[in-house]
This record gives structure tokens, C-alpha cells and sequence, in this order.
């Protein structure tokens, strides 16, 4: 499995949303602009998102987008089953062994779990000094 850069750049969009959440709309343009990226690129990602009920866009001179659910109720496997569709890990073979086939349903499995338990507030809130947080000294 290989999250394309419209899984990246959609997580990106919605972490910076999320990290403003409550103090109105941003735009594309900013948020392009803060992590280097392509506004046009964004603009067509977006729209997935609106139409799936991830995001809202306020029109006007001070519109943007703001996100359609508190971040705690949104999660990364929520905006990547948008961009990328379901997992898949290899294709199915019908004549693969089984326990091949096991292995590959319990690795998807994992990963969408931990996309699915990882929220947008989680990754807005993350800092470089949470890893540390496991770090046990004797």
C-alpha cells in the first residue's frame, strides 16, 4: 500500500484545519503557502472532501474552509478512504495460499486501524517531544 500525494496533501489541508478549528475559515491559499504546496493541486482536493462532509467552504473576502466536524470526530482513515479509496495491499489471488491470504487481511486490517483510531486532533496536536512521552529510564 502507498498513500499517493493526495492522501498526503488532503491529511495536510485538514491538519491545518484542524489546528485553527473555532477561529473561522482559511483559505487554500494560506495553507498552500505555509506548507509549500501547490494551491491548484489543493483546489482539487478539496472538493472530494466537501462532497464527502469533511469540510465546509464559506464563501466572501474572508471565506475559506473550515472543517464540517470537531477534530476529534474526524480521523485520517476518514480523509484517506476519500482521496484513495479503500486499502488494498495486493490484489487478491484466488489461488494464493491461505495463510498468505490471512496475512494480508490481518496487515490491512492493522493499518486501518491505526487510521482509524488516529483523529485529525491527535495529528494537530502532536509535538516532536510526544514520542519522548514512552522513553523509560532505569
Amino acid at each position: 500500500m502507498k498513500i499517493s500525494t493526495k492522501g498526503r496533501y488532503g491529511l495536510t489541508i485538514m491538519i491545518e484545519l484542524a489546528k485553527r478549528y473555532g477561529e473561522g475559515p482559511i483559505s487554500l491559499k494560506m495553507i498552500a503557502q505555509m506548507n509549500n504546496l501547490s494551491e491548484h493541486y489543493l483546489e482539487q482536493l478539496i472538493s472530494p472532501l466537501r462532497n464527502a462532509g469533511l469540510v465546509k467552504s464559506i464563501r466572501g473576502a474572508y471565506g475559506g474552509y473550515v472543517l464540517a466536524h470537531h477534530p476529534s470526530k474526524i480521523t485520517a482513515g476518514d480523509v484517506i478512504s476519500v482521496l484513495e479509496g479503500p486499502i488494498h495491499l495486493v490484489e487478491e489471488l484466488e489461488e494464493e495460499e491461505p495463510a498468505k491470504r490471512e496475512l494480508w487481511v490481518r496487515i490491512r486490517d492493522a493499518v486501518k486501524e491505526v487510521l482509524d483510531s488516529t483523529t485529525l486532533e491527535d495529528l494537530a496536536s502532536y509535538s516532536k517531544n510526544d514520542g519522548d512521552a514512552y522513553m523509560f529510564y532505569i
